[in-house]
């Protein structure tokens, strides 16, 4: 970067009497060699925009002594008789402006002369304070090289100095802004100050803690805070003239660089000034807002006011702030249940077709009369408007019919995975109070009262037509239970409103409508299929449901979406991975216009890839942030080429009807750019937790701005200054893995219950490209009580009794003692890499037989060893490293099987008797 405008300082004076230029002229060659004096006549008067402008251009030209003097002079002469004498000095030359203009007016003597070394010392300052990292919350364009300015006024008459309250209000804004307690603030190119913002010290402590701030060492400071005095008015024989502005620095010397001039009045004008690598206007704009009311707000003060309570925006820009978020945008959303809209169209389009499975597809007549035949059946069974109705079924024709009729008959479905552990179906069976549960399993874990039945015992049997229950919007539609801290899962509770509110929010923005195909791929346990299922069936679409063991063979899902000629698919990021893989072996079909991605955080680099294949044109990919408790979707954020060449983390602005908030720790709001918690208010707000009133409480919080409750996610994110949202990651120990919701908490609480486990931790462990969700995987870490030779295998199975299949570490790893922060707390930085070899490993495979070459490919795969017993999902494997590996297997020239073999086959022994023994077979 260029030093000069930084060790350049400027003066302007008025000149009302006295400014004759060869007077001027011959001081100046008397106060500094070689300086000349430029006169330019401005045909305008002295207060107009015109003189403004001139002067401004003037003041802002540094002086560079490598090819000059470092020093410029300038009169501007205008056409009612005043003037202004304009002075540039480099430091280097210069050390005082208004001791030159005082020798041109006034005196002519030489200003004191500054040492040769000075300039040179300001340089090597300037270089480490160029050095310092730019802040993300900024939001700077990296290798920009121009600057901005902004101005402010704030009152000065608070009886402090002005210095001091400015620091202190610059202080707090930086606090907020960076989450530290700890400011440096640059007093110059040389010199810093630092001091510590306690939120629980009244204000006069803190200013008291301002005022002896200490000299900082160590790295440069990002932000400065200059504040000058006016120089006085010059007087002499026939001379009169005052200052009207002073820069102490041209360009700003730190990256964002505040300078207030102090004129005695009862205003202080002040810019600021800021590079735009590390601070873009917008952000600057901000800043520059918040340190005004801080600073207004802190002189205006009580002494013993806490310090966290001083605000830091005005009520207009709390607004701004909640409108940027997407307050004020919900649209009118009918007052309908989800299956009166399902009902609507089977009367508008009855033969159209609803859902479809393999061979079987019913219209959306025989959709609603099949789905009246099963609520009466229901009915008669005793369930009644309001009752809570388990359905745990794998994805089929029956599963949509079903979940139709527990809405038609008014009661609220409950849905559970088939392939979840019978301690976590009883759990939820107990704990959302099912007194029926439809399912296919004859092992269901009953409650006491409960009575199961299968989809074919609601078929038929010449019941009456049904009447639906007449029942408001607001009633309950669904109970999706989510992972939970405490080991226990939450049954979030959504009404029919929040449903048809995100069918409002996305439905013309994404075109839906009857010519639409769309897949439910995902469990009915996920709240994904929420929007896949109702999303289809309240726009007049065509649901395909995806068949188990399609969902898990890429090639095969490739197949089904060119053979149903699907328009509309709902993938999670990792799941989308392995039909990229498939894309590129074989092209997926071209009927895809609109994917919508959810569930877990989405890496947008990969996609430029299928978008060689597919353009946005004519394949629109969306991004949705969303959370089960705000019903699915709260953003939506079209992924274009450049989104994906720039990595880009936006998740975009928030649905119709959705609105956002990000809050710091206290629940303040932070300014754009600068990361929080995300609060979620608007149409989608479920608002409680089955069953658990204080869980409700902590987590569903009154809407500062709006009528109704906000969600508080525990996600971490910010807000950019055109309302977009920038996801960052998780605030507590919950994590997402390949689409679940997981908590590490309630996996750690599952351990410590395991026979002799004294101390647990689990961590969410990267491996191979961060890209790669194949390489994610959850290592789990036990520490035996009383130095027990426990058994990590029986603890992997304890907890796979509790956990579904997703939850279950991938590894487990038995350690004297957990390495433990100076806090107390655990270390997870300091967790060994876990065992990654079977436990049955022997020896290397040799030969050329199936079992010996299978060892092989496997151990390729994985990346260490494995024995012909060890278990593929025992290893950490999972369905993405299970694509892998059949890509690795036909690379190697062997036989090729579908995917859903391996989970039949789990060991390298059984997979490779499962091959030979096909190979044998006519």
């Amino acid at each position: 970067m260029n030093d000069t405008g930084r060790l350049c300082q400027a003066l302007a004076l008025r000149v009302h009497t006295g400014a004759d230029p060869e007077r001027l002229r011959r001081n100046l060659a008397l106060a500094a060699d070689g300086a000349r004096l430029w006169v330019e006549d401005v045909p305008a008067g002295a207060d107009s925009g015109t003189a403004a402008l001139h002067r401004e251009r003037e003041l802002s030209r540094p002086a560079d002594p490598r090819t000059g003097p470092g020093l410029r002079t300038v009169l501007l002469r205008y056409e009612d008789g005043a003037a202004d004498l304009v002075v540039v000095a480099h430091r280097a030359v210069l050390a005082d402006p208004y001791e030159l203009a005082q020798a041109l007016l006034v005196e002519p003597v030489r200003p004191a002369a500054v040492p040769r070394e000075h300039g040179e010392r300001l340089r090597t300052a300037l270089a480490g304070l160029d050095r310092t990292e730019a802040p993300e919350w900024g939001l700077g364009t990296p290798g920009a090289t121009t600057t901005g300015l902004h101005r402010f006024s704030v009152p000065a008459d608070s009886g402090a100095p002005a210095s001091l309250t400015l620091r202190a209000a610059l202080g707090l804004v930086l606090a907020r802004c960076t989450a530290g307690a700890e400011v440096t603030l640059g007093v110059d190119a040389e010199r810093a100050l630092t001091f510590t913002v306690d939120a629980s010290a009244t204000v006069a402590q803190y200013l008291e803690q301002v005022d002896r701030a200490v000299p900082a060492t160590g790295r440069a400071p990002l932000v400065g805070l200059t504040t000058t005095e006016t120089p006085e008015a010059l007087t002499g024989e026939g001379v009169k003239a005052e200052p009207l502005a002073h820069r102490p620095f041209l360009d700003p010397v730190h990256a964002l660089s505040v300078h207030v001039a102090d004129d005695g009045s009862t205003v202080l004008g002040g810019v600021v000034q800021h590079r735009h690598s590390a601070f873009a206007d917008a952000s600057v704009a901000w800043l520059t807002g918040m340190l005004v009311t801080a600073h207004r707000a802190l002189t205006g003060a009580d002494p013993g006011t806490r310090v966290g309570d001083i605000p830091l925006f005005d009520e207009e820009r709390l607004r701004e702030l909640a409108v940027l978020g997407g307050l004020g945008r919900a649209p009118e959303v009918p007052d309908e249940r989800i299956e009166q809209v399902v009902r609507a169209w089977a009367r508008n389009t009855p033969d159209a077709p609803a859902v479809s499975f393999e061979q079987q597809e019913l219209t959306y007549r025989q959709l609603v009369e099949r789905g009246d035949e099963y609520a009466a059946a229901l009915r008669d069974l005793g369930v009644v408007p309001g009752d809570r109705v388990g359905v745990c079924l794998e994805r089929s024709l029956d599963l949509v019919v079903v979940l139709l009729a527990v809405l038609t008959c008014g009661a609220t479905y409950v849905p559970m995975d088939p392939a979840y552990p019978a301690d976590r179906l009883a759990y939820t069976s107990e704990d959302a109070e099912l007194t029926l549960v439809v399912t296919e399993s004859e092992t269901f874990p009953r409650r006491d009262g409960a009575r199961t039945v299968r989809p074919d015992e609601l078929a038929g049997n010449g019941r009456e037509p049904f009447e639906p229950a007449d029942l408001p919007a607001d009633a309950a539609a669904y109970v999706i239970y989510t992972s939970g801290s405490t080991g226990r899962p939450k049954g979030v509770v959504v009404p029919h409103r929040n449903v048809g509110a995100l069918m409002h929010a996305t439905r013309d923005d994404f075109g839906l409508g009857g010519d639409d195909t769309w897949t439910l791929f995902h469990s009915s346990a996920f709240d994904f299929s929420v929007w896949e299922i109702w999303g289809c069936l309240m726009t007049g679409g065509r649901l395909v449901v995806v068949p188990y063991w399609a969902s898990r063979d890429p090639a095969e899902f490739a197949a089904l979406l060119a053979a149903e000629r699907v328009t509309v698919l709902s993938q999670t990021p990792s799941a989308f991975a392995q039909l990229m893989t498939a894309d590129r072996e074989k092209r997926v079909s071209d009927s895809v216009r609109l994917v919508v991605f959810g569930g877990e955080p989405l890496d947008t680099r990969p996609l430029r890839f299928w978008l060689d294949r597919h353009p946005e044109w004519a394949c629109r990919l969306v991004n949705m942030f969303g959370i089960t408790e705000t019903t699915v979707h709260v953003t939506a954020q079209t992924v274009t080429r450049r989104e994906a060449l720039a990595g880009s983390r936006s998740v975009g602005p928030a649905l119709p009807g959705w609105h956002l908030y990000v809050l710091d720790p206290e629940r303040r709001e932070v300014p754009p750019g600068v990361a929080g918690e995300i609060y979620v208010g608007g149409l989608g707000v479920a608002g409680q937790y089955l069953n658990r009133p204080e869980l409700t409480a902590q987590r569903f919080l009154p809407d500062p701005h709006a009528p109704g409750l906000m969600y508080r996610s525990g996600d971490r994110g910010r807000l950019l200054p055109d309302g977009r949202l920038e996801h960052l990651g998780r605030l507590d120990s919950q994590v997402k893995l390949r689409g679940f919701r997981i908590e590490l908490d309630e996996i750690r609480a599952r351990l410590l219950d395991a026979p002799d486990v004294g101390a647990a931790a689990v961590v969410l462990r990267q491996t191979g490209d961060a890209a790669d969700t194949a390489g994610a995987r959850l290592d789990g870490y036990v520490v035996f009580r009383d130095g027990a030779a426990g058994d990590t295998a029986e603890v992997r199975q304890h907890a796979a009794r509790f956990l579904p299949e997703h939850m279950v570490p991938s590894t487990l790893t038995a350690l004297p003692a957990l390495p433990l922060t100076p806090n107390g707390k655990v270390d997870t930085a300091r967790l060994p890499e876990p065992l990654t070899q079977g436990p049955d490993e022997g020896a290397p495979p040799e030969g050329d037989d199936t079992e010996s070459r299978l060892r092989a490919v496997w151990e390729k795969v994985f990346g260490f060893r494995v024995g012909p017993d060890d278990d593929f999902f025992a290893l950490g494997g999972n369905s993405l490293l299970g694509v892998r590996l059949l890509v690795a297997l036909r690379t190697a020239g062997m036989p090729s099987f579908p995917l859903p073999q391996l989970y039949l086959h789990r060991t390298v022994r059984a997979l490779a008797a499962h091959l030979d023994g096909a190979e044998a077979r006519p």
